[in-house]
């Protein structure tokens, strides 16, 4: 690195005490980054709750299951989210199971939305802009097949409708990589442990310190530009 003009080559070794604290800042970020994506091994379920009248399902995967039901918790007309594990071959999967990577299962987040309020189109042209598309297997700095980006729809005629959003996104993306996002017909659909439910809100400086450490909204901002949905 260039030294800058006027500014010595070399600096003064810090004192002990600044080396100390800043090892201290050091491990409580650890803490913050690496503890809550611990989860107890308490299995999941496949979903049964009633729906409200009128309302339909879309399940999305894009990577941390965290950032994206607090993506699509901002959306007006979403009326229920739901972290869990679907497109795998394991019943009832735990969230270590499924971060073994030998469950097939992608984090995911089944979506319930009022029709009249949001179009599922409307949703998936959403979901784009949450993530990055452009890679296989990973999403920012989770890696590995339960982070990777799917759309998973619950009706051939979402299966059309997520067809057709993407086609329309590769004649207009702002990037020259190709779109691997999946796009399958839904599976079982198992939640997360509670501990993973509403992450955003029951743990708001712990999933903030994950986000901005992953560096998601700076890659989205980096993609998409003005279009991103941080």
């Amino acid at each position: 690195m260039n030294t800058p003009p006027n500014k010595p080559a070399t600096q003064p070794k810090q004192p002990a005490f600044w080396l100390a604290l800043a090892l201290i800042l050091g491990l409580i970020g650890w803490w913050f980054y690496a503890s809550p994506r611990q989860a107890p091994d308490a299995p999941g379920q496949t979903v049964t709750a009633v729906l409200p009248a009128g309302s339909e399902i879309a399940v999305f995967a894009g990577g941390c299951f965290w950032c994206t039901e607090a993506d699509f918790d901002k959306v007006p007309g979403v009326l229920a989210t739901t972290s869990g594990y679907t497109g795998g071959k394991t019943a009832n999967p735990t969230y270590a199971e499924v971060s073994s990577h030998t469950t097939g299962h992608a984090e995911a987040v089944q979506v319930v939305f009022d029709p009249s309020q949001v179009s599922y189109r409307q949703l998936v042209d959403y979901f784009w802009h949450t993530i990055d598309p452009t890679v296989k297997d990973r999403q920012f700095c989770d890696i590995g097949t339960p982070y990777r980006t799917a759309i998973f729809a619950t009706s051939p005629e979402q299966l059309q409708t997520a067809q057709a959003s993407r086609a329309a996104l590769e004649a207009s993306k702002p990037f020259p990589e190709p779109i691997v996002t999946q796009l399958l017909m839904a599976d079982d659909f198992y939640p997360a442990e509670a501990e993973h439910q509403n992450y955003h809100q029951v743990n708001p400086v712990r999933y903030d310190f994950y986000r901005q450490g992953c560096g998601r909204d700076a890659r989205l901002a980096q993609l998409w530009g003005a279009k991103a949905k941080p």
